[in-house]
């Protein structure tokens, strides 16, 4: 059970909060990934070339940059789901937002560029799973479905 529970309007007042962190997020993942890419690469060429000598300085500048981006990362990611908020996927920018629909824990689910919270889905469905909400400003009712409070 979740701590807190979302209706759609305050979901959607996160929205502008968490966007930006959310874009900062993905960019240290980015970087992130980009030296693991790197790295393999750096492995690849030793592998092949055989006993020739790695950047060492290169690859602990590149190990520095790496292990700050992995901080401010986990930096901003715990201060996206300070709101209540669960990041689900960094790289398609999905954010959950639990709430209840019919006493049943459920998601409101967002993905970063989306202008609202439109859809929803439940604990174990993921995004695959996704429903529509109504439409913006006339309630949380999905198609023939109760209240999402």
């Amino acid at each position: 059970m979740a701590e807190k529970y979302f209706d759609r309007r305050e979901a959607e007042e996160l929205l502008p909060r968490i966007a930006p962190w959310l874009e900062k997020a993905r960019g240290e993942k980015q970087k992130i990934d980009a030296f693991k890419t790197e790295l393999t690469q750096a492995a690849s060429r030793i592998m092949v070339l055989g006993g020739t000598f790695p950047p060492f300085a290169e690859l602990l500048r590149q190990k520095s940059e790496h292990d700050e981006a992995t901080a401010r990362l986990v930096e901003i990611v715990n201060r996206i789901q300070e709101t209540g908020c669960l990041v689900k996927d960094l790289d398609l920018g999905l954010v959950d937002f639990p709430s209840l629909l019919e006493g049943e824990e459920v998601y409101l689910c967002w993905k970063l560029g989306e202008e609202h919270i439109a859809f929803w889905h439940g604990i174990d469905e993921g995004f695959a799973g996704r429903k529509p909400l109504g439409e913006p400003g006339a309630g949380h009712t999905p198609p023939q479905g109760p209240k999402v409070q």
